[in-house]
């Protein structure tokens, strides 16, 4: 008898998908399993004209052991400051009047050419875009899985050509307080910013999101274009970007920059690393029903893929 040993990322069989949704051919069938009705997916032409859609399930980054989160709860439980710090405002107040088409992006700094580009122009230049299955986890202590759609980060930096003293990459969201009622009241100081180090961007796991289970990101989930890096904290995944900026000097982020002690500039999930008010050893799950927790994995289950970004560092002293 072959007794199979699960692995370390692997969750527990009751958050599995089961093995009659994995092996479906057709992505229609694929996405209605998912909870994507007609009505769903036909929402989309009011949600903005991004270009891309419909997209194709990348099977290379899709663990068939991790069960989507419900679209509800990945668009009604957010943090977004910009539109309040309650987890159901922005789903509200983003939705105001806030205009996110068209949207333009600038990639500057340290690079051969810097760009201005329509974010659906930058999808043809892309190549357009896909949809990968990730982990998300928040350094409040809570997750999801979320089928996000987009594209690889590395394809955006190409199209500028970081240079060769280039070693960060600087991302800023937008500042509107006339839309953005957060951004009036000051909660955090605008616009938001955030960082990686080239070789962190340039991964092949470093990803642009542009949608969320085959149709476009919602505004509170950070449209038109979110950064996400599924091995480091959620608040590392800047939403709403407006600017990419390549520099020679480390960025310091908008939270690190209120408060270094708790949010680091790395902000590797480490469940062996606990935030200075809270344990970082396990998680609630979002939509898991009571008592829905889990352990934390090391780098958020991806330490095969990123552990060597990190090879002779002290992962407690870069929390």
């Amino acid at each position: 008898m072959h007794i199979r040993t699960p692995k370390d990322w692997e969750l527990p069989e009751s958050a599995v998908t089961s093995e009659s949704l994995y092996h479906l051919s057709k992505r229609r069938d694929f996405l209605k399993a998912l909870g994507i009705t007609a009505v769903a997916l036909g929402a989309r032409q009011a949600m903005g004209a991004t270009a891309g859609f419909p997209t194709k399930l990348n099977p290379a980054f899709h663990d068939a052991a991790l069960k989507p989160t419900a679209y509800d709860a990945i668009t009604s439980y957010n943090n977004f400051y910009e539109f309040g710090t309650g987890k159901d405002e922005p789903r509200e107040l983003a939705n105001r009047g806030w205009k996110t088409d068209p949207w333009t992006v600038e990639i500057s700094g340290l690079v051969d050419t810097p760009i201005k580009i329509e974010v659906n122009d930058m999808i043809g230049k892309v190549g357009g875009i896909e949809q990968r299955v990730y982990r998300f986890r928040c350094v409040e202590a809570w997750s999801m899985v979320i089928p996000w759609d987009g594209f690889q980060l590395s394809k955006l930096l190409a199209l500028a050509g970081p240079k060769a003293d280039a070693k960060f990459v600087k991302f800023y969201t937008f500042n509107d307080p006339k839309s953005a009622p957060g951004q009036r009241e000051g909660n955090l100081e605008y616009p938001y910013v955030e960082g990686l180090r080239l070789d962190e961007a340039m991964h092949e796991l470093s990803f642009i999101a542009t949608g969320i289970y085959g149709k476009p990101i919602p505004n509170q989930n950070g449209a038109p274009l979110r950064l996400v890096v599924p091995w480091k904290y959620g608040f590392k995944n800047i939403k709403s970007i407006v600017k990419i900026e390549l520099t020679a000097k480390q960025p310091r982020g908008t939270w690190e920059a209120m408060q270094a002690r708790e949010y680091g500039f790395y902000a590797n999930v480490n469940p062996t690393v606990d935030h200075p008010r809270w344990s970082q050893a396990s998680e609630r799950v979002i939509g898991g029903g009571l008592g829905g927790r889990q352990r934390t994995l090391m780098f958020n289950g991806y330490d095969k893929q990123v552990a060597s970004l990190y090879a002779g560092m002290d992962l407690k002293k870069f929390y």
